[in-house]
């Protein structure tokens, strides 16, 4: 992050309550409690290098984080997760081939540290403790909103369907009323999911089973767009690695530090950060201790959006056949 960006940064953090100087010492500036906290949250070795580097108790730096990470979400989090110019969405969707699209959705597993109540319920597929982070992202990979705390036990269509994404989705009014005309129905603005999401009107997913020539095609246009969402996640772990290690944080305070990140990601990306290589390679070979689940398929499916799928399909189709 450029020196710039850490100081606006730090100034809209400032009406974050501070903490009083005492007999002992001076309360840490506001730039000096970020600072703390971007080491920790950007390094994978936790407590040890943010010790080294500014010579402070665990205890301390863990304090720190907790209030720069509760500064960042209460302050930040609705102005910045947020879902912005639609039209701008669905032009950059479109751009990239797939119609009146309004975002992607994915579910991540967070690895955490096995929590002494019900600690059953955060073990996943994989066997390992997770907390699981769901969130819609717009054309550029930005997060659009973000829902985390789930069990890492619960499958994605779960935590998909108790989101307050889900209910206005369903009651069409987290999008404008924006439909257009595919063959011969009416298609709402959609999300884009993998298959452990369900089929709807508005939310596309792929198909699955035996595939024939027209459905790889119709495959191919949602997935090179679903792609962004996954993308999204590989940059808010290479930005953030401790988001790739089991952290000791209690189930409570998780949540606050990962939805924290999830808005240091927008700015940085927002503001043009740069992202380094080497960050993607460090990130990738610390999440190959914690592999992603592998989510089950969802079969169900409304009959409509199955024809808005059939239609979709027919479109691609056409277009291919046309270039």
């Amino acid at each position: 992050m450029r020196k710039g960006t850490f100081l606006e940064l730090c100034e809209l953090l400032s009406p974050a309550p501070k903490r009083k100087d005492t007999w002992m010492q001076a309360a840490l500036t506001v730039q000096k409690r970020v600072a703390i906290a971007f080491w920790n949250l950007a390094t994978p070795d936790s407590y040890r290098s943010v010790t080294n580097h500014f010579g402070m108790g665990k205890s301390t730096v863990g304090v720190v984080v907790m209030q720069v990470a509760n500064a960042i979400v209460e302050l930040l989090l609705l102005k910045v997760v947020t879902l912005g110019n639609v039209q701008v969405i669905i032009d950059g969707f479109a751009a990239m081939g797939f119609p009146n699209c309004g975002g992607a959705i994915d579910g991540t597993h967070i690895p955490i540290l096995g929590p002494d109540h019900q600690a059953s319920q955060y073990i996943n597929q994989k066997g390992y403790f997770s907390m699981v982070l769901q969130a819609l992202v717009d054309h550029r990979g930005c997060f659009t909103n973000i829902n985390v705390g789930w069990p890492g036990k619960v499958h994605d269509a779960r935590v998909f369907r108790n989101s307050g994404l889900f209910r206005r989705l369903q009651e069409g009014i987290y999008f404008p009323d924006h439909k257009i005309t595919v063959g011969d129905l009416e298609m709402p603005t959609v999300i884009l999911g993998d298959p452990a999401y369900p089929l709807m009107p508005w939310l596309m997913k792929p198909y699955t089973g035996a595939l024939d020539p027209e459905k790889e095609v119709f495959n191919y246009q949602l997935n090179k767009c679903r792609m962004v969402v996954e993308c999204a996640f590989g940059r808010l772990n290479g930005r953030w690695r401790s988001l790739l290690t089991r952290s000791d944080l209690s189930k409570t305070n998780i949540p606050i530090v990962i939805a924290a990140c999830c808005v240091l990601h927008n700015l940085c990306e927002s503001k043009g950060e740069m992202f380094m290589a080497g960050w993607e390679v460090e990130a990738n070979s610390l999440a190959a201790n914690y592999a992603q689940p592998d989510s089950r398929a969802i079969r169900r499916a409304q009959q409509d959006a199955l024809c808005i799928r059939e239609a979709l399909k027919a479109r691609f189709l056409s277009e291919q056949c046309n270039l």
